[in-house]
């Protein structure tokens, strides 16, 4: 079992029956690829601007990362802003402030009418040991230079000590299943569309493609979260790295939505009668050890545990110069836009890119829109973008020269993978619960890097560009669109 899509807290509230895919031959104004909180909340403001909008979804509304995360809307970001501020200077950091703070006020503003709980509560970076200290002294310093209302918390509503804090009041924690169900709802009707099971294969000048049907449309929107379209050179500028989430049920949940500055970091908020707890980070397809387990160990240690309750992980973007990347999807391009690189605030970040995004797709001045293009150059950042292609070179051929673990498969344990010699090239053969056997080949269908076992999510990962596949092959996130091949184990 997966562990990415249907063991998240806010899954459950999705409805059993899906909304139809789309079939056939249609036309709109705008067709937007991807059905979370960037695609969402961009196609319905553009249907408040009077365009006709239709949303394909390859699974279900929500289903990815915008209902895998700690369900937090605030413009306090761990260390952002002066991570911004070192990289960028303090305009960027302000301009990002900025963004930040009006998504909070959109997000408070389309919630309205959506039975989504959502509650105001503050945000609170702190430090848990003492070597963090420094880190969060810079971040209240950065806040206040950016504007925003930050205070030095001395009281911080966790259960054990912290050793400094900022604190920012009155941002927003929600259910971001019921939210997003809520926009879509918004956006069904009145000739727009919302479509479910409707991956996209193919987008060719204003024409977008699903297995069963087709779109014409005048602009394009990509908000996959991590660009599909082998196109822009996305894949060499961004990192992906996953995180993981437990759910507990616990008499006393905090209320504040906190994170602390060190790594690991632990990232705390809450919904009704259980605390969420999240951290664990790590490069996609490079080695994690029982993440669960860890996050369970820490819930355990500082609060009453009664129950674990779920457990979830999600996927992120961070773009090399640590700004997201929002705007044309190749330089001069008027017909196609993406967003990405949200640095694991996609709630955030992916509500104010909406709005640059409907801006951009209207042809409506955005300050914000040179400062967040995709077609920016940071020399400043040059050598993280180097070191980061560097690495994926050698993932590109070092797994090729590695032997294999086994020639067969004869002693693998229940639960566990292998790598196996398949004629000159290598199959990941594993081993279920029940015993039965299940292998695919090796070779990520999107670039080609040789996929990694991740024991903890029970999914073969790409340590180049993210894509992850279940055993047996399917795709659970882009930006590979088919499967791994499957092969018969041995």
């Amino acid at each position: 079992m997966t562990t990415t899509a249907d063991q998240s807290l806010w899954l459950a509230a999705l409805p059993a029956t899906a909304r139809p895919p789309l079939t056939g031959a249609h036309s709109f104004d705008v067709a937007v690829v991807g059905g979370g909180i960037t695609g969402l909340t961009t196609a319905l403001l553009l249907k408040r601007r009077g365009l006709r909008v239709v949303v394909l979804e390859a699974d279900r509304v929500a289903s990815g990362v915008s209902g895998n995360n700690t369900a937090k809307v605030t413009a306090l970001q761990s260390t952002v802003y002066s991570q911004i501020r070192s990289a960028h200077g303090l305009a960027a950091a302000t301009d990002y402030a900025t963004a930040s703070l009006a998504a909070v006020a959109q997000v408070a503003e389309l919630a309205k009418g959506i039975s989504c709980d959502l509650r105001r509560a503050p945000a609170v970076t702190y430090a848990y040991t003492e070597s963090e200290v420094r880190d969060v002294d810079h971040e209240l310093i950065a806040a206040r230079q950016v504007g925003l209302p930050v205070k030095a918390a001395g009281d911080v509503d966790l259960p054990f000590e912290v050793h400094a804090a900022v604190r920012l009041d009155d941002q927003i924690a929600l259910h971001p299943v019921k939210y997003l169900r809520g926009l879509a709802d918004a956006i069904d009707g009145d000739g727009s569309l919302v479509c479910e099971h409707s991956r996209v294969l193919d987008v060719s000048g204003h024409r977008v493609s699903t297995a069963d049907g087709r779109v014409t449309a005048e602009k394009i929107v990509i908000a996959t979260h991590y660009p599909t379209l082998d196109r822009g050179l996305y894949f060499p500028r961004l990192e992906l790295t996953r995180a993981y989430c437990v759910a507990a049920r616990v008499s006393a949940p905090p209320q504040a939505l906190a994170i602390s500055t060190g790594s690991p970091s632990w990232s705390i908020s809450a919904h009704e009668d259980k605390l969420i707890l999240a951290g664990q980070s790590h490069p996609t397809g490079k080695p994690v050890v029982e993440p669960f387990r860890r996050l369970e160990d820490f819930a355990r240690k500082h609060w009453q545990v009664e129950e674990i309750t779920h457990r979830w992980s999600a996927q992120d973007p961070t773009s090399y110069d640590h700004l997201p990347m929002i705007g044309s999807y190749t330089p001069g391009n008027t017909t196609l836009f993406t967003a990405t690189g949200y640095m694991k605030w996609g709630l955030t970040s992916g509500t104010f890119a909406a709005g640059l995004l409907a801006d951009l797709v209207t042809g409506k001045p955005n300050e914000l829109a040179e400062r967040f293009s995709p077609h920016r150059v940071s020399l400043k950042s040059l050598p993280t973008l180097l070191k980061k292609n560097a690495e994926v070179a050698v993932e590109m051929v070092g797994d090729r020269v590695l032997p294999a673990d086994a020639t067969s498969s004869d002693d693998l344990p229940a639960g566990q993978a292998h790598v196996v010699r398949d004629g000159l090239g290598k199959m990941g053969v594993y081993r279920d619960d029940d015993g039965d056997l299940h292998a695919v080949s090796m070779r990520c269908t999107h670039l080609g890097c040789f996929v990694r076992f991740n024991a903890a999510e029970r999914s073969w990962d790409c340590p180049c560009h993210g894509s992850r596949f279940d055993v047996d092959g399917a795709v659970l996130e882009g930006p590979a669109t088919r499967p791994l091949p499957r092969k018969k184990p041995r």
